[in-house]
């Protein structure tokens, strides 16, 4: 029996993240507002239709009073309704949840400037996908590839499909997450999802 299908998305207004096992992709759409919307809510519909579990960031409080905040709120909001929609769970995960899965600490760069922190810890969450999982994200949208992919690992991981062995530092992200009703008790969301 394969595992179940994960899919790991890291919603962001100028590049979305998404990803599976052995693969990791960015959704770039140069229009705005509704368009941008529509546009993103129909591609991870797409490529969302036969998933058994979607593994999505949660948001970034610290960063409320960033530009274009409210747009990236419904971003998540049309995601998670669309999703529920379908029947197709969904877990949320917080950025450190994030991060400690990939490095095994939720702030990993603490030790470099305050201004280069986000960015070298971006490069460090993506140096664990491509060392762990080999999967190199390279161009365009490569954080926000390996965001997902690390949220679709930490899926696979809880459903017992881990896709590579993970130290204790790192699996204790696995506690930090909201993870929806146990799959096993679900037909798979292809049987009887409204598409």
């Amino acid at each position: 029996m394969s595992a179940p299908l994960v899919i790991g998305l890291d919603p962001s207004l100028t590049c979305t993240g998404i990803a599976g096992d052995g693969w990791a992709d960015a959704l770039r759409f140069k229009g705005r507002s509704h368009a941008r919307l529509g546009w993103l809510r129909q591609e991870i519909r797409d490529r969302t239709r036969v998933a058994d579990l979607v593994v999505i960031e949660g948001a970034a409080y610290g960063r409320g009073g960033q530009a274009g905040h409210h747009e990236l709120a419904g971003l998540w909001w049309v995601i998670t309704q669309d999703l529920w929609e379908r029947d197709i769970p969904y877990a949320v995960v917080n950025p450190h949840s994030r991060t400690i899965y990939a490095t095994g600490s939720a702030n990993p760069a603490k030790e470099y400037p305050k201004e280069k922190r986000a960015r070298i810890a971006k490069g460090m969450v993506r140096d664990a996908v491509a060392s762990r999982y080999g999967l190199e994200c390279e161009g365009v949208g490569r954080y926000d590839k390996a965001d997902a992919f690390i949220l679709a690992a930490l899926g696979l991981h809880w459903v017992g499909a881990p896709l590579a062995e993970v130290p204790d530092t790192h699996s204790r992200a696995l506690d930090g997450v909201d993870w929806p009703d146990p799959l096993t008790d679900r037909e798979p969301p292809y049987l009887g999802a409204t598409l």
